[in-house]
C-alpha cells in the first residue's frame, strides 16, 4: 500500500478535508516516552480507505485541521488499544478523539481474548504475519527509514480492514453503544489530572506510615508530582519513589543524610537536596492537625473478602450470559476500585470527580445497582 509523508500544513489541511467525509478513518501514533511523565508524539498514521497518510508533527507547527478531524462527530476513528494514544493526543494536540471504536475492546465483547494485541487481532482476522520489528524505535529522530514508515502504515491499512467485520458483529450483538461508552470513560481518566496533594495515596508503602512522617511524604510527592508536570519528566526521573518514603521516615536534618539514603544517587541528592531537606523541615514545624489521616487498605476492611468475593461473582455470573471474559465485565482492578470509591475517606478517582467503572455506563446498566447493595451490605457507602 502506498503512502503520502505529510509535513506541511496545506497537506495536512487538504487530507483532513477529505477525511472529514469518510465515515470512519483508523487512527494510529507512534511516540517515545522513556524519560519524560508524557509521551511524545512522533508521528500520526491515518487512513480513511482511500488514502493512507504519515503525518509528521514535528515539521508542522499548525496541527489545527488533525485536532478538528479527530473531534468531528461524524467520523468514527478506529483505534486498537487506544489508552497511550488518547494520552499522546491529550498532551499533543489538547484533544481527544471521538467517537471511537476500539478494535481491542471490540474483540473482547467477541469472546476472541481479553487483551488481543494488534498482531494477534490481525493474523487472527486476516491470516497476515506482521513484523514487529520496528516498534521500539526512536520515532523522534529524523529522517525516518522507509522501514519504519512501512510498519507505521501497516498499522493502519490492517487496521481499516478489519473494522467493517467487527463493527458488523458488535452491531449483530447490540453492543455498538458499548465500545463508545467504554472510550468516552478512559478518554476522561486520560483528561483528568490527579490533584497534586493526593499524589502521595499512588505511593507504594504509603500505608506503612503515619503521622509526620506521611504528612512528609504528602509535600515530597506532592512537591514531585509539580517537578514532573512542569519538566515533563518522568516521577522517578525526579526522585524515586523508594527514596521519598526513605525520607519520610528517617526524616534527614542534613545533606549528608540525603546523600547516604541507600538508593539516591549523588546526582538525585545533589540537585534535590536542599529542597528535600527544607520541605522535611517545613513540615516538622506544622501543626499536626494537617496531619493526612492513616491511608486505609481494602484487605484490612472486615467486610472486603465477602464483599468482593459476591461482586466477582456477580460479574461471572454475567460473563457466561454474554459468553465474554470475566475481566471485561469486571476485573479484580475494578471490583477494588469500586470499594476504594465508596469506603475510604480519600479516594483518587472521587477527588477527581470520575465515578468508577462499574457503576458507569454499559457496565452500570449490567451490574451497577446489584453491585452497590453489596458495597452497602458490607460496609459504608460515601
Amino acid at each position: 500500500m502506498q503512502y503520502t509523508l505529510i509535513t506541511t500544513f496545506e497537506a495536512l489541511n487538504s487530507f483532513c478535508i477529505q477525511a472529514s467525509n469518510a465515515p470512519a478513518i483508523a487512527v494510529d501514533t507512534e511516540f517515545v516516552r522513556t524519560r519524560t511523565l508524557y509521551p511524545r508524539l512522533g508521528l500520526i498514521q491515518i487512513y480513511d480507505g482511500v488514502t493512507l497518510v504519515l503525518v509528521d508533527p514535528l515539521g508542522i507547527e499548525d496541527l489545527s485541521p488533525l485536532a478538528n478531524l479527530l473531534t468531528n462527530p461524524n467520523v468514527v476513528k478506529v483505534l486498537h488499544s487506544c489508552s497511550e494514544d488518547l494520552e499522546t493526543f491529550w498532551h499533543s494536540l489538547n484533544v481527544i478523539p471521538n467517537p471511537i471504536f476500539d478494535t481491542q475492546f471490540a474483540a473482547c465483547l467477541l469472546n476472541k481474548g481479553a487483551t488481543l494485541g494488534y498482531a494477534a487481532l490481525i493474523e487472527l482476522m486476516l491470516d497476515i504475519k506482521l513484523d514487529k520489528g520496528e516498534s521500539r524505535t526512536d520515532w523522534i529522530a529524523r529522517p525516518l527509514s522507509e522501514q519504519q514508515c512501512q510498519y507505521a502504515a501497516n498499522d493502519v491499512l490492517y487496521l481499516f480492514q478489519v473494522y467493517p467485520e467487527l463493527h458488523e458483529q458488535i452491531e449483530a450483538l447490540g453492543r455498538t453503544e458499548w465500545v463508545y461508552q467504554e472510550m468516552q470513560q478512559l478518554a476522561l481518566k486520560k483528561s483528568v489530572n490527579l490533584p497534586a496533594d493526593l499524589a502521595y495515596l499512588n505511593i507504594k508503602n504509603n500505608w506503612k506510615l503515619s503521622g509526620l512522617s506521611l504528612y512528609v511524604l504528602k509535600q515530597l510527592a506532592k512537591w514531585r508530582i509539580e517537578q514532573a508536570r512542569i519538566r515533563d519528566l518522568a516521577l522517578n526521573f525526579v526522585v524515586r519513589e523508594s527514596n521519598l518514603v526513605e525520607i519520610a521516615l528517617t526524616l534527614p536534618t542534613h545533606k549528608g543524610a540525603i546523600f547516604a539514603i541507600d538508593g539516591m544517587t549523588p546526582q538525585e541528592a545533589r540537585i534535590h537536596g536542599d529542597v528535600l531537606l527544607s520541605l522535611v523541615e517545613e513540615a516538622k514545624n506544622a501543626s499536626a492537625e494537617v496531619y493526612p489521616a492513616p491511608v486505609e487498605r481494602l484487605m484490612t476492611h472486615k467486610g472486603f473478602k465477602k464483599a468482593s468475593a459476591e461482586m466477582r461473582a456477580l460479574c461471572q455470573q454475567k460473563a457466561d450470559e454474554l459468553a465474554i471474559p470475566v475481566e471485561v465485565v469486571g476485573s479484580k482492578k475494578q471490583i477494588q476500585q469500586l470499594l476504594k470509591y465508596h469506603w475510604h475517606t480519600h479516594d483518587e478517582l472521587r477527588e477527581m470527580g470520575i465515578k468508577p467503572d462499574l457503576i458507569q455506563g454499559w457496565r452500570g446498566e449490567l451490574v451497577g445497582d446489584v453491585l452497590l447493595k453489596i458495597v452497602a451490605k458490607y460496609g459504608e457507602v460515601n
